[in-house]
C-alpha cells in the first residue's frame, strides 16, 4: 500500500461538477492498493497517518498530529501511485489491485482511519473520475510504502 500524505489549508472531491466531500485544515492521503497488501498494512497505515506529527506547535515545529488537532482526513485511492516506469514512456500499472480486491481493502481502510481517528473520514468515490482541489500548506508532502517501512 502507498499513501502520499499532503498537509492542506482545505482540498476537495468533486465528481461530475458536484462536491462529493471536502475538508478544511488536515490531511489528503491519495492511496494506492496492491494484491499483497494485508490487514498489517491497513492497521500500521492508519496508525502511522492519525499519529504523524506533521502540524506546527506554538513554537513552529512540526509536532503535532491531525488526531491531537481534530482535524480532517480526506481520503482518496489512486491507483496511479503504483506505475511502474521502467520500461517505455506509458506506464504500466500491473501491480495496483483490481476493483474486486482493492474495494475491499479500500473499505478496511476507511473503517480503519475512521476508529483510530475517533470520527468520521472524508473520501472520494472508488473507480470515479474524481477532480481533487487542495492547498497544501507548507508544503508538507509525506510518501510511505507500507512495503518499506522506513
Amino acid at each position: 500500500m502507498r499513501a502520499v500524505i499532503q498537509r492542506v489549508s482545505h482540498a476537495s472531491v468533486e465528481i461530475e461538477g458536484k462536491i462529493k466531500s471536502q475538508i478544511s485544515k488536515g490531511l489528503l492521503v491519495l492511496m494506492g492498493i496492491e494484491d499483497a497488501d494485508t490487514k498489517e498494512d491497513i492497521e500500521w497505515l492508519s496508525m502511522k497517518i492519525v499519529n504523524l506529527r506533521i502540524f506546527d506547535d506554538e513554537q513552529g515545529v512540526m509536532n503535532i498530529s491531525v488526531k491531537d488537532l481534530n482535524a480532517d482526513i480526506l481520503l482518496v485511492s489512486q491507483f496511479t501511485l503504483h506505475a511502474s516506469t521502467k520500461k517505455g514512456n506509458r506506464p504500466s500499472y500491473l501491480r495496483a489491485s483490481k476493483p474486486d480486491i482493492a474495494i475491499p481493502i479500500y473499505e478496511k481502510m476507511i473503517a480503519q482511519l475512521e476508529s483510530d481517528l475517533g470520527k468520521k473520514i472524508y473520501t472520494g468515490e472508488f473507480g470515479a473520475d474524481m477532480k481533487v482541489s487542495l492547498l497544501n500548506d507548507g508544503p508538507v508532502t509525506i510518501v510511505i510504502d507500507t512495503k518499506n517501512r522506513e
